[in-house]
């Protein structure tokens, strides 16, 4: 009787840990890596708004926020954001065109004279050429105006919208 538990005493004890890790690193391997795969580029994938430049101060903010918000007279449907949005996609179809290089927005808000009047001009630059934005914004009344053929394409877009 005295041999058999000196025997269980001198075997090293195993880690239930090192055990339980061993028996499943296979899964959580496969769960790293589909994360890693699939989850981490749609996070990290460039659109319209990642693009716009962090440093606006709070004005320019609120002013951005109106000009994209922007949803026609009706007040419902399509948004000056979203219709961008569908120009690009568009234009640049089956393609991850803020992945390119090439590719660079280009956002510039600027107060006009002493009024609450703001200009409003966003470039999307890409390896097909140029597209300009013009618009003036007002912070008051929210009225916006159309100031180049493609600000008053989208705006046209956003107001007869369905």
């Amino acid at each position: 009787m005295g041999k058999n538990n000196k025997k269980k005493e001198d075997e090293p004890k195993k880690s239930d840990f090192k055990s339980f890790l061993k028996k499943r690193a296979p899964i959580y391997l496969g769960i790293v890596a589909i994360f890693v795969v699939f989850v981490i580029p749609e996070l990290t994938k460039g659109n319209l708004e990642n693009s716009f430049p962090d440093n606006l101060t709070n004005e320019e903010k609120q002013i951005l926020e109106i000009l994209m918000a922007y949803n026609g007279p009706n007040e419902k449907g399509l948004t000056v954001l979203n219709a961008i949005k569908e120009q690009i996609a568009k234009e640049y179809p089956d393609e991850k065109i803020y992945d390119n290089k090439k590719t660079k927005v280009e956002l510039n808000i600027t107060k006009v004279d002493s009024t609450e009047n703001y200009k409003v001009v966003l470039i999307f630059e890409s390896y097909k050429g140029k597209i300009d934005y013009i618009w003036n914004v007002n912070q008051i009344t929210k009225e916006i105006k159309a100031e180049s053929s493609n600000a008053k394409h989208v705006i046209d877009i956003v107001n007869y919208y369905d």
